[in-house]
Protein backbone atom coordinates (compact mmCIF):
# COMPACT_ATOMS: atom_id res chain seq x y z
CA UNK A 1 0.00 0.00 0.00
CA UNK A 2 1.33 3.60 -0.98
CA UNK A 3 1.09 6.34 1.18
CA UNK A 4 -1.41 8.00 -0.31
CA UNK A 5 -3.54 4.92 -0.43
CA UNK A 6 -2.84 4.63 3.60
CA UNK A 7 -3.67 8.20 4.49
CA UNK A 8 -6.86 7.70 2.62
CA UNK A 9 -7.91 4.23 4.06
CA UNK A 10 -6.56 6.32 7.82
CA UNK A 11 -8.75 9.38 7.21
CA UNK A 12 -11.82 7.02 6.19
CA UNK A 13 -11.33 4.76 8.93
CA UNK A 14 -11.25 7.74 11.57
CA UNK A 15 -14.17 9.21 9.74
CA UNK A 16 -13.61 12.58 9.60
CA UNK A 17 -16.21 14.77 7.98
CA UNK A 18 -17.00 14.88 4.57
CA UNK A 19 -17.28 18.34 2.53
CA UNK A 20 -20.95 17.08 2.00
CA UNK A 21 -21.39 17.51 5.81
CA UNK A 22 -22.25 14.33 7.12
CA UNK A 23 -21.98 14.18 10.59
CA UNK A 24 -18.47 11.97 11.54
CA UNK A 25 -17.35 10.02 14.18
CA UNK A 26 -15.33 13.00 15.12
CA UNK A 27 -17.75 15.47 15.37
CA UNK A 28 -19.79 13.42 17.50
CA UNK A 29 -17.51 13.14 20.16
CA UNK A 30 -16.74 16.69 20.06
CA UNK A 31 -20.36 17.57 20.47
CA UNK A 32 -19.66 17.22 24.52
CA UNK A 33 -16.84 20.23 24.10
CA UNK A 34 -19.55 22.74 22.33
CA UNK A 35 -22.79 23.06 24.19
CA UNK A 36 -24.51 25.83 23.78
CA UNK A 37 -23.90 29.24 26.39
CA UNK A 38 -26.45 30.62 28.39
CA UNK A 39 -27.21 34.23 28.26
CA UNK A 40 -29.53 36.24 29.21
CA UNK A 41 -30.28 37.81 25.69
CA UNK A 42 -29.70 36.39 22.12
CA UNK A 43 -26.85 37.90 20.47
CA UNK A 44 -27.38 39.32 17.06
CA UNK A 45 -23.76 37.36 15.34
CA UNK A 46 -23.07 37.21 11.54
CA UNK A 47 -20.62 34.18 10.27
CA UNK A 48 -18.46 34.43 7.65
CA UNK A 49 -16.33 32.51 5.41
CA UNK A 50 -13.03 32.53 3.85
CA UNK A 51 -11.76 32.10 0.39
CA UNK A 52 -8.23 30.91 1.99
CA UNK A 53 -7.50 27.87 0.28
CA UNK A 54 -10.47 27.95 -2.18
CA UNK A 55 -9.45 26.62 -5.65
CA UNK A 56 -12.05 28.45 -7.87
CA UNK A 57 -13.61 31.57 -9.40
CA UNK A 58 -15.28 34.04 -7.20
CA UNK A 59 -18.42 33.32 -8.38
CA UNK A 60 -17.92 29.58 -7.48
CA UNK A 61 -16.57 30.24 -3.83
CA UNK A 62 -19.71 32.48 -3.27
CA UNK A 63 -22.10 29.97 -4.36
CA UNK A 64 -20.39 27.14 -2.15
CA UNK A 65 -20.45 29.49 0.98
CA UNK A 66 -24.43 30.05 0.33
CA UNK A 67 -25.10 26.75 -0.17
CA UNK A 68 -23.22 25.88 3.36
CA UNK A 69 -25.44 28.76 4.85
CA UNK A 70 -23.09 31.58 6.05
CA UNK A 71 -23.89 35.16 6.24
CA UNK A 72 -21.32 36.49 3.75
CA UNK A 73 -17.54 36.31 3.39
CA UNK A 74 -14.35 37.51 4.56
CA UNK A 75 -11.58 38.23 1.68
CA UNK A 76 -8.77 41.25 0.97
CA UNK A 77 -9.57 44.08 -0.85
CA UNK A 78 -9.64 43.21 -4.63
CA UNK A 79 -7.00 45.90 -6.08
CA UNK A 80 -8.59 45.72 -9.95
CA UNK A 81 -11.84 47.44 -11.18
CA UNK A 82 -12.37 43.91 -12.88
CA UNK A 83 -12.14 42.18 -9.88
CA UNK A 84 -14.30 44.27 -7.74
CA UNK A 85 -16.77 44.21 -10.08
CA UNK A 86 -16.68 40.50 -10.42
CA UNK A 87 -16.85 40.29 -6.69
CA UNK A 88 -20.19 42.88 -6.45
CA UNK A 89 -21.67 40.91 -9.15
CA UNK A 90 -21.45 37.37 -6.71
CA UNK A 91 -22.54 39.05 -3.75
CA UNK A 92 -25.53 40.06 -5.40
CA UNK A 93 -26.41 37.03 -6.81
CA UNK A 94 -26.13 34.67 -3.64
CA UNK A 95 -26.97 37.97 -1.23
CA UNK A 96 -23.96 37.78 0.73
CA UNK A 97 -22.85 40.31 2.89
CA UNK A 98 -18.13 40.83 2.96
CA UNK A 99 -15.95 42.22 5.27
CA UNK A 100 -12.37 43.13 3.59
CA UNK A 101 -8.99 42.63 4.82
CA UNK A 102 -6.69 45.02 4.23
CA UNK A 103 -2.65 45.47 4.60
CA UNK A 104 0.71 45.75 3.06
CA UNK A 105 3.85 43.38 2.35
CA UNK A 106 6.29 46.40 1.88
CA UNK A 107 8.94 46.09 4.12
CA UNK A 108 9.65 49.76 4.22
CA UNK A 109 7.73 51.57 6.46
CA UNK A 110 6.84 54.65 4.19
CA UNK A 111 5.80 52.80 1.19
CA UNK A 112 3.73 50.03 3.16
CA UNK A 113 1.97 52.82 5.37
CA UNK A 114 1.11 54.59 1.76
CA UNK A 115 0.08 50.72 0.58
CA UNK A 116 -2.02 50.42 3.80
CA UNK A 117 -3.60 53.80 3.47
CA UNK A 118 -4.41 53.08 -0.07
CA UNK A 119 -6.48 49.77 0.46
CA UNK A 120 -8.36 51.35 3.64
CA UNK A 121 -9.20 54.10 1.77
CA UNK A 122 -10.62 52.17 -1.16
CA UNK A 123 -12.46 49.38 1.00
CA UNK A 124 -14.18 52.22 2.60
CA UNK A 125 -14.98 54.43 -0.23
CA UNK A 126 -15.23 53.05 -3.77
CA UNK A 127 -17.09 49.58 -3.31
CA UNK A 128 -20.63 50.08 -3.69
CA UNK A 129 -21.94 47.35 -1.23
CA UNK A 130 -20.87 48.74 1.99
CA UNK A 131 -18.81 45.86 3.97
CA UNK A 132 -19.53 44.82 7.46
CA UNK A 133 -16.30 46.17 8.66
CA UNK A 134 -12.23 46.45 7.17
CA UNK A 135 -9.77 44.03 8.99
CA UNK A 136 -6.30 45.23 8.87
CA UNK A 137 -3.23 42.93 8.87
CA UNK A 138 -1.49 46.43 10.38
CA UNK A 139 1.93 47.50 10.15
CA UNK A 140 5.09 45.14 10.79
CA UNK A 141 6.38 43.17 14.25
CA UNK A 142 9.99 45.27 13.53
CA UNK A 143 8.09 48.83 13.15
CA UNK A 144 8.82 50.92 16.21
CA UNK A 145 5.71 52.15 18.33
CA UNK A 146 5.22 55.72 16.95
CA UNK A 147 5.38 53.88 13.37
CA UNK A 148 2.79 51.69 14.10
CA UNK A 149 0.75 53.56 16.01
CA UNK A 150 0.59 55.98 12.68
CA UNK A 151 -2.35 52.82 10.83
CA UNK A 152 -3.99 53.19 14.15
CA UNK A 153 -4.72 57.31 13.86
CA UNK A 154 -5.48 56.55 10.24
CA UNK A 155 -7.73 54.23 10.66
CA UNK A 156 -9.92 55.82 13.41
CA UNK A 157 -10.13 59.00 10.90
CA UNK A 158 -11.29 56.54 8.08
CA UNK A 159 -13.84 54.56 10.08
CA UNK A 160 -15.02 57.91 11.48
CA UNK A 161 -15.91 58.98 8.26
CA UNK A 162 -17.40 56.30 6.31
CA UNK A 163 -18.85 54.76 9.39
CA UNK A 164 -17.80 51.24 8.92
CA UNK A 165 -15.85 49.79 11.74
CA UNK A 166 -12.14 49.25 11.06
CA UNK A 167 -10.48 46.68 13.41
CA UNK A 168 -6.72 45.01 13.63
CA UNK A 169 -6.07 42.20 14.13
CA UNK A 170 -3.62 40.63 16.57
CA UNK A 171 -1.31 38.69 13.82
CA UNK A 172 1.86 36.93 13.82
CA UNK A 173 4.66 39.19 12.00
CA UNK A 174 2.32 42.08 12.35
CA UNK A 175 1.55 45.45 14.90
CA UNK A 176 -0.29 43.34 17.52
CA UNK A 177 1.85 40.00 17.49
CA UNK A 178 1.63 39.48 21.04
CA UNK A 179 -0.31 39.96 24.10
CA UNK A 180 2.21 42.10 26.05
CA UNK A 181 2.58 44.60 22.85
CA UNK A 182 -1.02 45.00 22.12
CA UNK A 183 -1.86 46.01 26.25
CA UNK A 184 0.57 48.91 25.66
CA UNK A 185 -1.29 49.82 22.02
CA UNK A 186 -4.75 49.63 24.36
CA UNK A 187 -3.47 51.77 26.85
CA UNK A 188 -2.28 54.59 24.92
CA UNK A 189 -4.93 54.42 22.02
CA UNK A 190 -8.41 54.76 23.34
CA UNK A 191 -10.04 54.38 19.70
CA UNK A 192 -8.18 50.58 19.01
CA UNK A 193 -10.57 47.92 18.05
CA UNK A 194 -9.36 44.46 17.76
CA UNK A 195 -10.08 41.91 15.61
CA UNK A 196 -8.98 38.89 17.92
CA UNK A 197 -7.38 35.65 16.21
CA UNK A 198 -5.80 34.45 19.75
CA UNK A 199 -4.70 31.33 18.38
CA UNK A 200 -0.86 33.40 16.83
CA UNK A 201 -0.92 34.42 20.31
CA UNK A 202 -0.75 30.88 21.97
CA UNK A 203 1.82 30.26 19.25
CA UNK A 204 3.96 33.16 19.99
CA UNK A 205 3.61 32.41 24.01
CA UNK A 206 4.27 28.64 23.77
CA UNK A 207 1.29 28.96 25.69
CA UNK A 208 -2.64 28.70 26.37
CA UNK A 209 -2.02 32.64 28.33
CA UNK A 210 -2.90 31.49 31.70
CA UNK A 211 -0.30 33.55 32.78
CA UNK A 212 -1.62 36.65 31.21
CA UNK A 213 -4.91 36.53 32.02
CA UNK A 214 -5.68 40.41 32.86
CA UNK A 215 -3.71 41.50 29.64
CA UNK A 216 -6.40 39.24 27.60
CA UNK A 217 -9.00 40.65 29.51
CA UNK A 218 -8.12 43.62 28.21
CA UNK A 219 -7.69 42.99 25.19
CA UNK A 220 -11.31 41.43 24.84
CA UNK A 221 -12.62 44.37 26.02
CA UNK A 222 -11.50 45.99 22.38
CA UNK A 223 -12.71 43.06 20.52
CA UNK A 224 -15.29 43.86 17.43
CA UNK A 225 -14.56 40.80 15.03
CA UNK A 226 -13.22 37.08 15.85
CA UNK A 227 -10.98 34.67 13.97
CA UNK A 228 -12.38 31.77 15.34
CA UNK A 229 -9.19 29.53 14.61
CA UNK A 230 -7.76 27.48 17.27
CA UNK A 231 -4.03 27.41 18.41
CA UNK A 232 -2.06 26.10 20.77
CA UNK A 233 1.33 25.97 22.13
CA UNK A 234 3.48 24.71 19.42
CA UNK A 235 1.23 26.32 16.07
CA UNK A 236 -1.41 28.69 15.23
CA UNK A 237 -3.90 25.59 13.95
CA UNK A 238 -4.56 22.12 15.79
CA UNK A 239 -5.06 19.71 13.20
CA UNK A 240 -8.66 19.28 13.38
CA UNK A 241 -11.03 20.37 16.52
CA UNK A 242 -13.31 18.04 16.63
CA UNK A 243 -10.74 15.32 17.82
CA UNK A 244 -10.93 14.57 21.93
CA UNK A 245 -7.15 15.49 22.28
CA UNK A 246 -7.31 19.07 21.35
CA UNK A 247 -10.45 19.12 23.81
CA UNK A 248 -8.60 21.44 26.61
CA UNK A 249 -7.28 23.73 24.06
CA UNK A 250 -10.81 24.55 22.47
CA UNK A 251 -12.68 25.00 25.57
CA UNK A 252 -9.71 27.66 26.25
CA UNK A 253 -10.87 29.30 23.08
CA UNK A 254 -14.21 29.07 23.64
CA UNK A 255 -13.99 30.62 27.08
CA UNK A 256 -12.16 33.56 25.33
CA UNK A 257 -15.02 34.23 22.56
CA UNK A 258 -17.59 33.22 25.61
CA UNK A 259 -16.81 36.41 27.56
CA UNK A 260 -16.56 38.69 23.88
CA UNK A 261 -20.36 37.34 23.19
CA UNK A 262 -21.08 38.25 26.35
CA UNK A 263 -19.96 41.58 25.98
CA UNK A 264 -21.89 42.03 23.39
CA UNK A 265 -25.09 40.83 24.17
CA UNK A 266 -25.06 43.25 27.27
CA UNK A 267 -24.03 46.01 24.82
CA UNK A 268 -26.67 45.02 22.60
CA UNK A 269 -24.06 45.21 19.75
CA UNK A 270 -23.58 42.88 16.78
CA UNK A 271 -20.66 40.48 16.31
CA UNK A 272 -19.06 38.78 13.66
CA UNK A 273 -17.00 35.71 13.50
CA UNK A 274 -14.58 34.64 10.07
CA UNK A 275 -14.30 30.63 10.21
CA UNK A 276 -10.33 30.83 9.80
CA UNK A 277 -9.23 27.29 9.48
CA UNK A 278 -6.26 27.67 6.87
CA UNK A 279 -5.02 25.06 4.33
CA UNK A 280 -1.64 24.04 3.98
CA UNK A 281 0.82 25.32 5.63
CA UNK A 282 -1.68 26.46 8.25
CA UNK A 283 -3.05 22.52 7.83
CA UNK A 284 -0.97 19.70 8.83
CA UNK A 285 -0.03 17.48 5.92
CA UNK A 286 1.67 14.18 5.21
CA UNK A 287 5.21 14.38 4.31
CA UNK A 288 5.90 13.70 0.66
CA UNK A 289 2.48 13.46 -0.29
CA UNK A 290 1.61 16.66 0.81
CA UNK A 291 -2.08 15.78 1.55
CA UNK A 292 -3.76 17.13 4.13
CA UNK A 293 -4.93 15.59 7.22
CA UNK A 294 -8.02 17.22 7.78
CA UNK A 295 -10.41 18.61 5.45
CA UNK A 296 -10.25 22.32 5.81
CA UNK A 297 -13.70 22.95 4.24
CA UNK A 298 -15.59 20.56 6.27
CA UNK A 299 -13.60 21.81 9.52
CA UNK A 300 -14.73 25.38 8.82
CA UNK A 301 -18.66 24.89 8.03
CA UNK A 302 -18.04 22.27 11.43
CA UNK A 303 -16.81 25.33 13.07
CA UNK A 304 -20.03 27.84 11.53
CA UNK A 305 -22.50 25.79 12.94
CA UNK A 306 -20.73 25.14 16.52
CA UNK A 307 -20.80 28.52 17.00
CA UNK A 308 -23.98 29.02 15.65
CA UNK A 309 -25.69 26.73 18.43
CA UNK A 310 -23.48 27.89 20.66
CA UNK A 311 -24.88 31.34 20.44
CA UNK A 312 -27.54 31.78 19.02
CA UNK A 313 -29.90 28.52 18.89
Amino acid sequence: MNRRNFLNTTIASAGVLSSAGVLSGLEAMSQNMVAPAKFKNKLSLKVLGTNWGFKGTTDAFCAAIKKEGYDGIEMWWPATRDKQAELLSALKKYNLEVGFLCGSGERNYSLHLDQFKKAVSAASTEFSQKPLYINCHSGKDYFTYEQNKAFIDFTAEASQKSGIPVYHETHRGRMLFAAHITRNFIEKNPSLKLTLDISHWCNVHESLLQDQEETVDLALSRVGHIHSRIGHEEGPQVNDPRAPEWEATVKAHLKWWDAVVEQKVKSGESLTILTEFGPPNYLPAMPYTTQPLSDQWAINVYMMHMLRKRYIV
